[in-house]
Order: C-alpha cells, then structure tokens, then sequence
C-alpha cells in the first residue's frame, strides 16, 4: 500500500524495524504482528522458565518467589511486551494517516507547503536515525538494568537471585539471562516508544509553528483539527502495556511482601497522569493557534452580527420594511437564527483537539489491569456491586 501524500509514520522505519524485515518478521507495511510476538515474547520468557525448572527454582516451596508464581515477570513478557509490539501496527494505521488531513483539509495553505513536507522529513530522518536507538540501547544497559536491580527487584530470595550485602543482588543462572537479556529487550520496547511519540509530538510541534487556515465555525469544535482526536485510541495498547506492568509489580508486593493495595495510590495516579499526557499532551501544541482563531472569529463574527441585526433592527422594527413585505415566513429570521448559531459555535470552541471520550478510554486502559487487585481487599461479589453503582 502507497503512502498518500503527507502521510507520516512514526513506526515504520529504524534500525530494529529493518533488523525485523531481514529476519522475516516483518514486512514493509508491519504486518506479521502475531509472529513477531511469539518469536520475541518467547525468546524473553522461555529460557527464564528452562533455566529456574533446572536450577529448581520453578514451582512454590523450592524458594519465598519462584517463578511459577511471580506475576510480575509473566505479565512483562506475556502480556505487556506483546503490547507494545501489536501496538505498532495500530499506531502506524492510524496515525499515520492523521498527517494527510492536514493537506486534504486545506488547513495548510500552498505557501506553507514546503513547511510542512519539512516536517515530514525531519520527522521520517529522525525515525530511521540509527544514532537515536544506539542511545536507546546504552541507556537501557547503562541506567535501566541498574534501575531494575536497586529499585524494582523485590527484596526477598527468588527464581532470579539472592539479596546480597557484598553485591546487592546475586543473580542465578535464569536470573542472568533475564537481568542481560530478557529485561533490556523489553525496557528498549518501551523507551523505544517513547522516542516514537517524541517524534510525533516533535512533528505536531513543528505544524503548530505553521499558520494554518482554521475555521472557527467547523462543527468539530476545534477549527477543523477534530481528525487529531483519533489519534489517542491508537495508544490504547500502549496504555494497557503500562498498567500491566504497574499491576504485575504491584501484586508481586502484596503477594510475597505482604504490601496492600493502597500503599500504591501514588504510583497509580502518576502512571494514569503520565498516559494521559503521553496520549494527549501533543495535542495541547495547538493551544495558541485555537486560541487566537477563537479570539479572531469571535472579532469577525460579533462584528458581521453587529451589522446584520442592525440593519434587521432597522428594517422591521424602525420601519424600514416595505409595507406589503410580510414579516410571516420571511427569510431574515430564519438568517438572524443562522448568524446566532454561527456566532455561539465560534464561543464553543475548544483550546485542544481533545474529547472526554479520549480521555476516559486512557485512564480506563491504563486501570483496568490494576482491578483484577481490588480483589485482594474485598470478596468478588462485592466488587462487582462497587463497579456496578459507579458505572451505574
């Protein structure tokens, strides 16, 4: 499938994404979705479960966190890592497709053309740049790992090491492979995705740079820019991606640390506000253009209101009006009522290209893995009855 012109991809392109096409897990236009999720997914959980069942850190008695039972690493790999890379294919439709509108739309004017396929370009050298994912990859091994190993990795014997006073964690033979393998795959996946919506944002950033022709009447609400609200439910995947991992570190503690569910209300809220502006936050970058284009139509319209019921006061109320003009089905009425509803459209408008819709689908994708975890505060039936009356 050609691209149309204008059309953007933040996905389709860089070193990895070319690694992939070679190994035949990919193609050109990022299909192959399942099969790149079982090779990966696999390649990353798979020898984690052979190396703790030979070590004999597999089942429940063998050591305080075996592998069977850790939630955490089966939710990072088996449900979060396929995700991010299904993701892919969803952002790379649907967003990609966005960038076009600009064009179809007329919202970019001819001179301002050659602005926005710069735009474009910069934004397409960016995404193939090898430079930005070797940056990746040395900070997944430079910061990430040692992250994990101080700040996320319980405190307590398990399948992957031992507290240690000398080294701080003692890793075991799947430990090793999950801390220099599995772990850095999926940590690159998901700050990979971080450089992906730097992309876009930088893109959006850039067009928002340009005068674009909006129109304060558009029933969008927004001047025409309502196309950009689509753009949020592509990042659906992304958002249950992170509330999975968020879930699995969370039961992990309450499990094996004996930690309870409101200990974590922070850590919730900052992820549910962190996708929030990771899914939306680009949209904002049109704030001053809708702002001004509100504060303009709202001059232009009040002025040409201004002139119409004056004259209209004039004609039917000053006797103005030919005397056998019946007032009784007359067209000026039925204008005066079209100026009007013109006028409050221009007064509707939004700062940002951004719906309640989008906004509830976020956080209800970044939540919805944390609730499995109110179980652990309160019997099933009666969690069914609390989110039965708050949906109710």
């Amino acid at each position: 499938m050609s691209p149309e012109p204008g059309d953007i991809s933040v996905v389709q392109g860089g070193p990895l994404f070319q690694l992939l096409r070679r190994a035949r897990l990919s193609d050109d236009g990022l299909l192959l979705v399942k099969k790149r999720v079982v090779v990966i997914s696999l390649f990353a959980w798979l020898p984690l479960l052979v190396l703790s069942v030979v070590e004999g850190r597999f089942l429940k008695g063998t050591t305080p966190v075996p592998f069977l039972t850790d939630i955490e690493v089966h939710v990072r790999f088996l449900v979060a890592m396929p995700l991010l890379i299904g993701a892919e294919l969803l952002v790379h439709l649907r967003v990609g497709r966005l960038a076009s509108q600009f064009l179809e739309r007329r919202l970019v004017s001819g001179d301002a053309i050659p602005r926005f396929d710069a735009a474009i370009a910069s934004a397409t050298r960016l995404r193939n740049s090898v430079i930005p994912e070797l940056l990746l990859l040395a900070v997944v091994y430079g910061v990430g790992v040692l992250a994990w190993r101080h700040h996320v990795a319980l405190d307590a014997a398990t399948w992957y090491g031992t507290p240690s006073s000398a080294d701080g964690l003692r890793l075991t033979f799947a430990g090793r492979w999950y801390v220099y393998l599995s772990l850095p795959i999926f940590q690159f996946l998901l700050i990979r995705w971080y450089l992906r919506v730097f992309i876009w944002a930088r893109f959006l950033w850039q067009v928002s740079r340009i005068r674009l022709d909006l129109v304060p009447t558009h029933p969008d609400e927004v001047g025409g820019l309502g196309f950009l609200a689509l753009a949020p439910s592509a990042f659906v995947p992304l958002a249950l991606a992170h509330g999975a991992l968020l879930a699995g570190q969370i039961a992990d503690r309450i499990f094996f640390l004996h930690a309870g569910l409101p200990a974590f209300q922070v850590e919730i809220a900052v992820m549910v506000v962190f996708m929030l502006l990771l899914a939306l936050g680009p949209l904002l970058l049109f704030k001053v253009q809708l702002a001004e284009a509100k504060r303009k139509g709202l001059r232009e319209y009040g002025t040409l209101a201004q002139r119409y019921v004056r004259a209209f006061d004039e004609k039917w109320l000053r006797g103005g009006a030919p005397a056998d003009e019946p007032l009784v089905g007359s067209g000026d009425i039925q204008s005066l009522a079209d100026l009007g509803a013109a006028y409050e459209r221009v007064q509707s408008m939004k700062s940002a290209p951004i719906t309640k819709g989008a906004i509830i689908l976020v956080v209800v994708a970044t939540l919805a893995p944390v609730v499995p975890l109110l179980l652990t505060m309160m019997p099933l039936e009666q969690l069914l009855k609390t989110l039965l009356h708050v949906l109710g």
